[in-house]
């Protein structure tokens, strides 16, 4: 079991490393690298613990709060989040402090309530309502939509301590505890998959609450979330990226995404993707199946262009292509091109559809169609060229 961790004089990392989950949120979100659950105890003439892990690691995180306090002792309880890996232990955390008070918005309080069933000392709290620990202060803002309508932020002014729960996490499990002892390409990556496959659709909002933030000029030293790693070397750097995923920020990069049936549309997929390539384009090529889709999400997150291509069967796109495109409408992405493309037997329905569905996902269909009957011909070949650089022209 690994120990407790002082992140700053009298505040310990008191969560859990799971190495061994693979996937998250229902088997939607694929976690190659496991995750944590991060709570944090704050030791003050009051002792506060912020946020708690998931149920099934609550005694983990009991044992290593009895390293430092006596669990009873806990006068407070920080629920910055009600979602169940935030909260799962906290039943059985005010089994052993049932005095405690525990502190969250409206909404938390209603979830509370629904996962639980139990009647809590709570005390609903909003932006710039504060608790007074001893020697620090702790001060709450609402950030509903980050990622849930509960959530909310922990800030403590004399540590410059940002205790933002999902915001700025990851899904990284490690040995270490702070950015500056990790391989920053991975961290950044895992922190990419994260915002792409959890905040995107959320971006006008996070930019919104990021702004609010800011202007209230907070000092911040360390950023602590509950997943993955902690932000004390250029804490503002995850902030940063943020905004750019937030403003939907894009590069000259193509993700090319595709099903095919008896591989004529594989054949149109590389062929558009090496005439992109040529064009001086960075392109990443995707087979559905054979793909990770929160991986292809991630990449799609500052990519300009997208091209989609599928086999149609029944008149219709290939299925698990038509499962990623319903995904990717709810993602709400703004400010890129698309293109379509794919093979067909008797009748050509997977073009069309997928146009249709873009259309209805506020994507630009910014070029015309390329199509291919059977097998791609030379000319159905020389077709897929000149539809790479038509699209190449509209990416650049």
């Amino acid at each position: 079991m690994s120990q407790p961790i002082e992140i700053k004089k009298g505040i310990y990392w008191v969560g859990v490393v799971d190495w061994t989950v693979r996937s998250f949120h229902g088997h939607t979100y694929s976690t190659p690298r496991g995750t944590t659950y991060n709570a944090y105890l704050i030791v003050d003439d009051k002792i506060a613990l912020v946020d708690t892990v998931f149920a099934a690691f609550g005694s983990e995180m009991m044992a290593k709060i009895r390293g430092i306090v006596d669990p009873a002792k806990i006068d407070y309880v920080i629920a910055n989040h009600v979602e169940t890996d935030h909260s799962g232990a906290l039943p059985q955390l005010l089994k052993l402090c049932p005095k405690a008070k525990v502190f969250g918005t409206q909404k938390c309080q209603e979830g509370l309530y629904k996962y639980y069933y139990c009647d809590l000392n709570f005390q609903i709290v909003k932006t710039g309502d504060t608790l007074k620990l001893g020697k620090r202060t702790l001060t709450f803002i609402e950030a509903p939509m980050v990622h849930w309508p509960d959530s909310m932020f922990t800030y403590c002014r004399e540590e410059e301590l940002l205790l933002p729960n999902d915001a700025f996490g990851q899904h990284y499990a490690s040995s270490q505890r702070f950015n500056d002892q990790v391989d920053n390409c991975e961290l950044m990556d895992e922190a990419k998959k994260y915002y792409a496959n959890i905040l995107w659709p959320l971006g006008s909002m996070i930019s919104r609450k990021i702004e609010e933030v800011l202007k209230l000029n907070l000092p911040v030293s360390m950023i602590a979330p509950s997943h993955g790693i902690i932000w004390r070397k250029d804490p503002l750097e995850i902030v940063k990226a943020y905004q750019g995923w937030a403003r939907q920020e894009t590069v000259a990069k193509v993700i090319v995404v595709y099903e095919t049936m008896w591989n004529s549309t594989q054949k149109m997929a590389r062929l558009i993707t090496d005439e992109l390539i040529a064009g001086g384009l960075e392109v990443k090529l995707y087979d559905v199946n054979n793909a990770d889709r929160t991986d292809i999400f991630k990449e799609m997150l500052d990519a300009k262009g997208f091209l989609f291509g599928s086999s149609t069967h029944d008149n219709n796109m290939l299925p698990n292509l038509a499962g990623f495109l319903a995904l990717l409408k709810g993602f709400k992405a703004k400010g890129r091109v698309a293109g379509v493309f794919g093979s067909y037997g008797w009748a050509a329905g997977a073009v069309k559809e997928i146009e249709e569905l873009l259309k209805a996902a506020g994507i630009e269909v910014a070029v015309n169609s390329c199509s291919a009957k059977f097998v791609p011909d030379d000319k159905e070949s020389a077709d897929c060229l000149r539809f790479a650089a038509d699209f190449a022209a509209k990416v650049k």
